[in-house]
This record gives C-alpha cells, structure tokens and sequence, in this order.
C-alpha cells in the first residue's frame, strides 16, 4: 500500500501532467507549508515555467498578466488560510474580463476545519459566483485515482470554455507533506489530455446575411473595444460600408487608416457634433471602451444597435442594444463585409457622413498636439502618448485603470505593431505592476503606464522583478494623490481641506526611493520631452526599469480643460456652432 504522503504527492504529479497535456505553459507560486504537495510537483515536473512570489496577491495578477497576454490559462497556487483571501481580487478581475485561470488553494483536511486549528480559515466556495467551476475533492486518495485526470483536465476545459474565466481547486493536504510521485495513472492518448475544449462561437449564415442586409445602404459608427482578435476584418467592412471605427487602443482597430477614429471622446463633447454624428446603425464589438462620453452618446443616439461579443456576453449598461450576436468580432466582420454588395447604389450621403467624422477627429488630433507643444512640463495627457510612442513594435502597452486608460484612450494616436491591455474587467486598481510583470514574461517588451498610487497599491510586485527575465519599463506618474478624484463632483465642488483628507489623499512618498530599494534603474524626467526620452531610451536598453514622472493634479485638470476647449473650436466650424 502506498503511503499516504506518496499519493498525495501522485496525485499532484498527475494534476501537473495533465496540465501540461493541455498545453499550459506557466505557474505562479507563492511559499507555504501546507502546498507543499502541489509546489514540489510543479518544481520537479520541470515543464512548467514556476514563478515565485513571496505576495499571494502580486503572484495571482502576474498570473492574470500571463494569461491576458497568452491566451492560455495560467495556474496559481498559494496555501491555506488568508493567503487564499488574498487571490479574491484577480479571481474578480478574472472573472469580469474573462481570463482563464486554475486557482489552486491548498486546505487542511476536513477534520482541523472547524475547531481552531491555525491558518484555516472556510475555504469552499471562497470565491463565491466569482468562478466558472469550484471542486474540493477531499484528501487524495489511491482508490481513486483513475478520476484524477479527468479532473485535472476539467480544470482547464471549464476555465476556458464556454466563457473563459477562473476555475478554483481547493485541494485540502494531510501531513506528511513531504512525499514521491510513484507510478502515474495511464493517460487516455499518449499526447493529448484527458477532455478537450471546443470553442467554436460564429454567427450563423442567416444571421450574417440579415446583418449585410440590415448595414447596406445606412450610416454607421463602429465602435471597436477590447476582445477583438482580427482588427484587419473591422477595418474590412468598414472600408465596404463606408463606416467610421471609433477605435479603444484595448481593441487593436486603432492603426492608421482612412477610417479610424482616436478622439471621439472629445469630439463627442461638442454637442453639435455630438447630433450631427448620430448614425442610423451603431454596430458595438467586444467590450465598451472607459469614455463615459461615448458610452452617455450610445445610450442617447436613437440608432439600431448590433453587440457583437465572442463569448456572447451582453455588454449594455445603459440598455441599447437591439442585437447581441456571440462571434469573434474581427470574424464577423470580415464575413459581413463579403456579402455587402461591391457595387452598391450611394447617394452620398454616407461617404459625407463617414467624411464628417474623420475631419472631426482629424482637427482634434491637431488640435491636442498643438496644445500638448505648448506645455513644455510634463503633462499626463502627453505621457500617455509618449508611453504608447515608445512601446517597441511588437511589444505591449499594460495601462492603470483610472486616469491612464482615459488618456490614452482620449489622446492615443494610431499605431500598429502594439497591444494594448487594462485589467477593465473590475477597474480597480489592484495588482497592476505585477499585471505588467505577467505580461511581459510572455517575451513581449512591455510598458506599463499607471499611477502613483496604483503602484504604490501593488508595491509588491517590485519584489525580485530585477532577477526576472523581462523587458519592462514602468513610467509612473506621480501626483502625490487620487488624480481622477479631481475631475469629478468631489475634486470640484468640497471645500479642498475636506476633499484632500477623503480623495485627493496625498501619500508623500518619495516613490524613486522605494524603487531604488528594490534594486531597479529610475530615470526622473523634468520636461516633457525628456519624458520621451526616457521611455524610448529604457525601452532600449530592456531589463527592468521605472520612469518616475511628477505632476500637478491641478494643473492636470487645467490641460484637460484647455484640451477640450481646443477640439471644441476646431471642430465647431464643421457643423455650425
């Protein structure tokens, strides 16, 4: 009889086997007795990429970095007690942006639940409706291990299929901990893992052609956020309809191009155009882009609204949409844009529609950079574009949540060869730096452009980022404070003593110190072209390095309103004041 040690150790090996056998490539690890199990199979099977992380919570968004930029599922082992409270934010964010994970927590058996024991806490269903599966399949045990594979191999399928997201094992140890794997159980095929996923969403053949029929002939506004895996087939039927692309920088359609739009938060702004760019047809692919002007404009516009998502989810705060259709949106697309008609009767009217939209963002686009040049001093909107600027082509963009995704979102201008991604799922500010790490140890070189207080929020995920084989530059703007609270009622209306104590909250931290105790280069750049600079030149020369850039909150609130105020001018003559 093996012993029990022995078959818990097995039963680990197996789990990690089969892992394999499904093609996961990566684990994020942090210490602990009681996963002892689980941690030692992962180190001695070899084939999985092991990164460890003394913080439970920066090792699961590392994870949820990796997994965002992979595609591919990434597991995330911790051991009992608060250590397993401690991945609930990346399981959250998991789950709201629909990144697959296999969260593995490791448990006291059943008889020290309960009744005192240390580090113990109630671990099942810890997550709550946060996950796409939840198993606790007690001790391991040699009766049976004929369904270890076949649980192992679900943990994927469920995190990947039929909406990807985090799956949670609670797998609960016996002491000894310290065991060997003996003899695996016999896979199903000598390649190939026990369950395989199908993840096969399209739009029918009727369905496509009601579409072409529906888009013929009518002005349109697509609006392309997140989740797009084939920008080339947006900017297909674009070209066929004759559609603007109001382009996210998350979704991968803002290149250069005839069509695309990059401000269309601020040219919405001016409620002229606002009206004047009302379409008969607003077609909405993967999720919405942060603007709040945009999303108040598609709730007001009075168009038939198509939701195109590829796991069908219905994206619709404000209750618009007519049609929710689940397809890869770029997939969709393209198959619309060969059944539109190549030679089409056209009145005009849609080409002068598509034209009124493009010269708007057009003069907007002159219009920031003609404000931005006159701010010598670094200015967030302008480290926003200096941070997109400066990725390398073929490289990644990891964007804070609050004030950075706006701005680039709002001041971005097109580029091709960069991806662009924002943990948008929850929109906290958890765990970016560490986001930023998972992300760049797919090999991508990756910027990460957040704030002062979100780094500070993820501190942690400095720890031990010199040793880590990654090309990743950190440009962090420091404002000593909440920025965003600035722009809304808070910032503008409570008397400043009482908005400081509750929302501008400054933390007088000298944030290049803390960097420089971790070991990691900082440049402090003065100017605004210095800020420049510095990227391009950390981004050269790759590893590990912070661009520590100070700001005003007040005078950030001042830019973004002479911005604003210079769209408005530029754009008015185009459809009356």
């Amino acid at each position: 009889m093996t012993a029990p040690a022995d078959v818990a150790a097995t039963f680990c090996a197996t789990l990690v086997d089969e892992w394999v056998r499904a093609g996961l490539t990566d684990a994020a690890v942090s210490p602990g007795s009681r996963s002892t199990p689980m941690t030692l199979a992962l180190l001695r099977d070899g084939r999985l990429r092991v990164h460890v992380h003394a913080d439970e919570r920066s090792a699961s968004y590392l994870a949820l970095g990796l997994a965002s930029a992979s595609g591919r599922p990434v597991v995330v082992v911790c051991t009992s007690g608060t250590a397993a409270a401690e991945l609930h934010p990346a399981v959250v964010e998991a789950h709201q942006g629909r990144v697959p994970l296999v969260v593995v927590t490791t448990d006291r058996p059943a008889e020290l639940r309960d009744v005192g024991a240390p580090q113990t806490i109630d671990q099942v269903h810890l997550y709550g409706s946060a996950t796409r599966w939840f198993a606790d399949p007690g001790v391991p045990d040699e009766a049976t291990s004929a369904t270890w594979r076949s649980f192992a191999a679900r943990s994927v399928l469920e995190s990947v299929a039929p909406v990807p997201g985090p799956v949670h094992l609670n797998l609960p140890f016996r002491e000894p901990l310290l065991g060997t794997a003996v003899a695996l159980p016999p896979a199903r095929d000598a390649s190939r893992p026990w369950h395989r996923a199908s993840r096969s969403s399209h739009a029918s053949a009727r369905d496509l052609d009601a579409l072409a029929a529906g888009f013929a002939g009518r002005t349109g506004v697509i609006v392309a956020g997140g989740g797009i895996v084939d920008p080339g087939g947006v900017h297909r039927l674009a070209e066929a309809l004759d559609w603007p692309v109001v382009a996210d920088p998350r979704s991968g359609c803002r290149i250069p191009g005839r069509l695309t739009v990059s401000h269309a938060d601020a040219v919405l702004r001016i409620p002229a155009f606002a009206e004047a760019a009302a379409p008969d047809v607003v077609l909405r692919l993967g999720d919405l882009p942060a603007s709040k002007v945009l999303s108040t404009w598609l709730s007001l516009v009075g168009a038939w609204q198509v939701g195109v998502h590829p796991h069908g989810a219905v994206v619709d705060p404000d209750r618009s949409l007519s049609t929710v259709v689940a397809a890869e949106p770029g997939a969709l697309c393209a198959a619309v844009a060969d059944r539109i008609p190549s030679v089409r009767e056209d009145d005009g009217r849609g080409r002068a529609f598509a034209d009124r939209w493009c010269r708007a963002d057009a003069e907007a686009a002159a219009a920031i950079t003609a404000v931005l040049a006159r701010h010598p001093e670094p200015t967030e909107p302008a480290t926003a574009r200096a941070a997109l600027a400066g990725v390398a082509t073929e490289g990644a963009l990891v964007v804070g949540a609050s004030m950075p995704v706006r701005d680039v979102e709002w001041y971005g201008a097109p580029r091709e060869g960069v991806r662009v991604l924002s943990n948008r799922g929850a929109n906290g500010i958890d765990g970016v730096v560490s986001t930023a790490v998972g992300v760049a140890l797919t090999g991508a070189p990756t910027v990460a452009l957040e704030g002062d207080l979100t780094f500070l929020h993820d501190s942690n995920g400095l720890w031990g980022l010199g040793s880590r084989p990654v090309d990743l530059t950190l440009v962090v703007v420091d404002n000593d404070g909440g920025g965003i609270f600035s722009f809304l009622p808070q910032g503008r209306e409570l008397p400043p003593d009482l908005f400081e104590a509750g929302w501008g909250t400054p933390h007088g931290v000298d944030l290049p110190a803390l960097v420089a105790a971790h070991g990691i280069p900082v440049e402090r750049p003065v100017t605004a072209e210095e800020v420049a600079g510095a990227v391009a030149t950390s981004v050269a020369q790759g590893g590990a390095r912070v661009v520590h850039v100070r700001t005003d909150r007040a005078a950030n609130v001042a830019v973004h309103d002479e911005l604003h105020a210079a769209v408005a001018a530029a754009v008015a003559p185009l459809v009356g004041r």
